[in-house]
């Protein structure tokens, strides 16, 4: 998709929100940079998508024991084999501030950031990256989760909706608003006409506020912006054609497969964001496969219990064995996806899993005891970006006395306390920003720049 010809929406960088005769003025915001400002973009676009397995892995039957090169899929990962050249499996990372708590594992599994009972969340890096690629594109980033919230945070720690449902998803991005043009940008301008109002009242309230009240007020006045940024951007982007979906993409995307076969919802969703990707609406995706505490049951391979159910397994070795099979399951759906970008084209001609990052993995390592060390991870695709796949990268080795898969208590307090400290999640964040162009030496708690 061609970038914005005409941006009228582009507000001056000192442009000020005006009600009641008083003025806030605006943080600087992706819309007042102009596609054009540095020349037309010439380069193939990046593109990243993250997916979240709630509950961690039954990591006995996931863990890989040696690094480099010569490993060995192990019995969950054995989806990944054909995808060798394509992926990195990543061992010993963790989040210092996810602090053993479900909500806290999810919440801060692309931020890096710390919860504590005062503490709000940072930005996701999902949402950093949106800010370099949205100019580019009619929406700044997909959220979709099957389950529970969504994985993505604004810069002032407000979670962003999620969709859930495949034919509304497909709807949103690739369908004419209902009622025509004309009706959908009186809408746009109606909601931009409320939140002018809803300014308005709030600098009368705001006098009488006490420092706490502030803070907070602060909070909602910034939300209120990014709401009427996003409502400039889609009145803009009215004008610009919608992309052209051939008949067998619209049959594989446009089906609404929540309530039958969990494997049919999950592809169906893989296909949504890879033709989202490759018709350049958007170029950053999450997908939470479920929360932390209602993650649904897979009936088509004899799982009828819940996934939180089953990663509280106390030992019995009939829900230890069904973890691995939801396990494999889910890695099966997400190596669907890599042969998906892997044999669609980009704009260039060459794969669009060369020009795709993809990172699977969750918050959580070992669930029944809240363990949120050696997190389980993969890195895929982003070979055009210069990521170089085909070794387990391991940052267990050389801090521990090894794996003991045999002695599972030895291995649980793997996943509870890590084995190298300054292995932070953030730091492989921190390497996927930088290849997607953003300008920073940090995200998160990041210590360093994993090298890849």
């Amino acid at each position: 998709m061609s970038n914005i010809v005409s941006q009228s929406w582009l507000i001056n960088r000192r442009h000020a929100l005006r009600a009641t005769g008083t003025c806030i003025s605006l943080p600087f915001l992706e819309c007042m940079v102009s596609a054009s400002a540095g020349g037309q973009e010439t380069s193939t676009p990046r593109r990243s998508a993250f997916i979240y397995l709630a509950n961690g892995v039954h990591s006995l039957n996931y863990q890989i024991t040696k690094q480099g090169r010569d490993y060995e899929f192990s019995r969950s990962l054995k989806p990944l084999e054909k995808h060798r050249q394509s992926v990195t499996p990543i061992s010993g990372l963790h989040h210092p501030g996810a602090l053993g708590h479900h909500h806290n594992c999810i919440s801060v599994w692309l931020t890096g950031g710390k919860l504590g009972p005062s503490d709000k969340n940072t930005i996701s890096v999902d949402q950093k990256m949106s800010e370099i690629t949205a100019k580019h594109t009619r929406y700044p980033s997909m959220e979709v989760a099957l389950t529970g919230d969504s994985l993505a945070w604004t810069a002032d720690g407000v979670r962003l909706p999620s969709m859930r449902r495949c034919s509304e998803i497909f709807a949103s991005l690739f369908e004419a608003p209902k009622g025509g043009t004309a009706a959908q940008r009186r809408s746009l301008r109606r909601r931009g006409s409320v939140l002018d109002a809803n300014l308005a009242e709030v600098r009368k309230l705001e006098q009488k506020m006490g420092t706490a009240d502030k803070g907070r007020m602060d909070q909602y006045l910034t939300s209120v912006r990014e709401a009427e940024i996003r409502t400039r951007r889609a009145d803009a982007w009215l004008d610009t054609p919608l992309p052209t979906i051939s008949d067998s993409d619209r049959s594989r995307t446009n089906r609404d497969v929540a309530a039958t076969m969990a494997g049919d919802y999950f592809r169906t969703v893989y296909d949504l964001i890879v033709l989202a990707f490759q018709t350049d609406v958007t170029r950053v995706a999450t997908f939470s496969l479920g929360g932390e505490g209602d993650a649904f049951a897979i009936p088509e391979i004899g799982i009828t219990e819940s996934r939180h159910q089953l990663s509280h397994h106390g030992g019995d070795a009939g829900y230890m064995e069904k973890l691995t099979k939801y396990d494999t399951f889910a890695i099966e759906q997400f190596s669907y996806f890599l042969t998906r970008l892997a044999e669609t084209k980009d704009l260039n001609g060459k794969p669009l899993l060369g020009t795709t990052m993809a990172l699977f993995g969750s918050g959580m390592s070992y669930g029944h005891s809240h363990g949120n060390a050696n997190l389980p991870l993969v890195l895929a695709g982003g070979s055009d970006l210069g990521l170089k796949h085909g070794s387990h990268l391991d940052f267990n080795q050389g801090h521990f006395k090894g794996y003991q898969l045999d002695k599972p208590g030895e291995h649980y307090s793997l996943c509870s306390r890590p084995a190298n400290t300054n292995a932070h999640m953030s730091n492989l964040l921190l390497l996927m920003a930088q290849r997607m162009g953003v300008e920073t030496d940090r995200f998160g708690d990041s210590n360093r720049i994993i090298d890849l």
